[in-house]
């Protein structure tokens, strides 16, 4: 697979408040070791530059660190989280592994594509949504999950993620966690053991 980075603005620094949270996430690594808190920097980096990475940012964090560019870059193009190019004021991604194939994740993804009107790494017209896929985000026993931002959106199916998306059009945030009469990560329709409850 082949990642292309968009260069976008020409300039990036951390914002007065991102630069103490930098501090922050450094402070937790031995003197020297100023490098492990290369996710942590690029996530801040992220969320300050409107949700993705631009060339910018990314030379900004390796400069901050102490790197070599191209280490920051092979991060920031390893994890899925971490978006090289624009994407919408929404990014919705459909976990595709294969506990949430089994489960019905294409099903999902395609209803994704036919309520917004895209396909898989597309953006709307409108800028408001990007629909993306996402490697396992460890809910597997709530398969399907879309993550909408830092949510997790469980037990999703076609239906399910046409009325999230309809929601988040009308400029709500629906409530996390599973779609479905489930408590968490329970067993749909309740406890099966330990229902006795004397003392």
């Amino acid at each position: 697979m082949t990642t292309t980075l968009r260069t976008g603005p020409a300039t990036f620094a951390f914002s007065a408040e991102n630069k103490a949270k930098a501090e922050k996430a450094i402070a937790k690594y031995p003197a020297g070791k100023q490098a492990s808190a290369v996710l942590a920097l690029l996530d801040l980096a992220q969320r300050q530059s409107g949700g993705w990475l631009p060339h910018a940012a990314l030379d900004y964090v390796a400069t901050y660190l102490g790197m070599a560019p191209i280490r920051v870059y092979e991060v920031a193009t390893f994890y899925s989280m971490f978006n090289l190019k624009p994407i919408g004021k929404h990014h919705v991604r459909v976990c595709t592994t294969t506990p949430c194939q089994l489960r019905g994740a294409l099903d999902v993804l395609t209803a994704c594509e036919q309520k917004l009107g895209v396909k898989l790494g597309e953006t709307t017209a409108d800028g408001q949504f990007t629909l993306g896929e996402v490697e396992c985000l460890g809910a597997c026993v709530n398969a399907p999950v879309v993550q909408v931002g830092d949510d997790y959106f469980e037990d999703v199916d076609g239906a399910a993620a046409g009325r999230l998306i309809d929601a988040l059009k009308r400029g709500e945030w629906p409530k996390a966690g599973p779609q479905i009469d489930r408590q968490k990560s329970a067993p749909k329709g309740g406890p099966t053991t330990l229902k006795d409850q004397t003392t």
